[in-house]
């Protein structure tokens, strides 16, 4: 099924939690939206099931409007963030209890639960209650209560949240194969980043009621449409200073720290403030020719996290950049109190105008 949202507006008082938001997901499309607390994705989400009522736009499912139908008649399938499983109930009536109000036959129940029971890998489970189960395979039950139905569409807000980093891991790996599998357009949120770029096929980052961006996890971590893209998705070492110069697509920019350069995006004045992004991974440390300025600073912080060592250094300005080194049995390590001269290619970092209230 094919979903888009069209212009849509939702206040709260004189609140804005949604202002003027148009987004399109694709038929079998994982599109998650993504950004902090507040942004307005569980508002958007909630407006899709048919809970909130938008005060503008509109909501149209496969060409056709269904801001007047009940969330019951969408066909919608929902994994909420605290599973909002019937704790009295077994898991077998918690994930029967959709089908029971639609009166299908006991057999028909009982072959759908099983088969929906047996993908998300907790086949036998039926018997026990929610009380008995840890909180990966509860979230399991919710995600099984919510594939029994057969949705057209599949929605889960923060449906991993609760549950400690491995099981968060593989629960996310699990719910993109059956996704995959089933080919059911899905919209998820989450205010984690590493989980929107590992399970999306796109994403849109939202920002104070609004769409910031949307792309596939490489357009968004390679080209960020602005600072706070940049800042939000993966992490970014930024400096801020002056525009000196624009000329053949790249921005030279006087910091504290020394003169850069990067790809300038969007407009872009000498004399006004612009702040430079680049990754970890870009900068390089000592030695090496690179097409760049270089900027010298000392190690404050050397961690080992075994595929790479993150460095942290103190470039003047007071600044502390992150340093990536990826093979650390080629590497001389470096202990803090040293110093460093850091390096990057200009075409791996981008400079932004500087927003006001940054």
């Amino acid at each position: 099924m094919e979903v888009r949202l069209e212009g849509v507006v939702k206040r709260y008082g004189t609140t804005a939690a949604l202002s003027g938001v148009t987004l399109e997901v694709q038929e079998g499309e994982l599109f998650t939206l993504l950004g902090p607390s507040g942004c307005g994705k569980t508002t958007t989400l909630r407006i899709l099931a048919g809970f909130v009522e938008p005060d503008e736009g509109d909501v149209v499912f496969d060409g056709a409007s269904v801001r007047r139908v009940p969330p019951a008649e969408r066909g919608v399938g929902i994994v909420f963030q605290n599973y909002a499983l019937w704790p009295h109930m077994t898991v077998f009536d918690n994930v029967a209890y959709g089908l029971r109000l639609r009166r299908l036959p006991p057999a028909e129940v009982r072959r759908r639960v099983e088969e929906a029971l047996e993908r998300v890998g907790l086949p036998g489970f039926g018997g026990r209650t929610p009380g008995q189960l840890s909180g990966g395979q509860q979230q399991r039950v919710a995600v099984a209560r919510a594939l029994v139905l057969n949705p057209r569409l599949l929605l889960l807000d923060e449906p991993l949240s609760n549950l400690d980093a491995k099981v968060r891991a593989r629960l996310r790996s699990e719910i993109r194969r059956l996704q995959q599998e089933l080919r059911i357009t899905t919209v998820y949120v989450t205010h984690d980043q590493e989980e929107a770029m590992v399970i999306s096929d796109r994403i849109a980052v939202m920002r104070d009621g609004r769409v910031a961006q949307v792309g596939t996890p490489v357009e968004l971590y390679e080209r960020p449409a602005d600072l706070f893209v940049a800042d939000f998705v993966g992490t970014n070492n930024l400096l801020a200073g002056t525009v000196q110069a624009v000329r053949d697509g790249l921005a030279e920019l006087k910091t504290p720290a020394g003169a850069v350069v990067g790809r300038a995006v969007g407009r872009l004045e000498p004399g006004r403030p612009a702040v430079l992004a680049v990754r970890p991974e870009s900068l390089r440390l000592r030695g090496g020719a690179s097409a760049g300025p270089t900027l010298a600073g000392r190690v404050v912080l050397a961690q080992y996290l075994g595929s790479l060592i993150r460095y942290e250094v103190e470039v003047p300005g007071q600044t502390v950049l992150l340093v990536d080194v990826y093979d650390p049995k080629g590497h001389r390590g470096l202990r803090p109190g040293e110093p460093a001269t850091l390096a990057f290619e200009p075409e791996s970092a981008l400079v932004f105008p500087r927003e006001p209230d940054a």
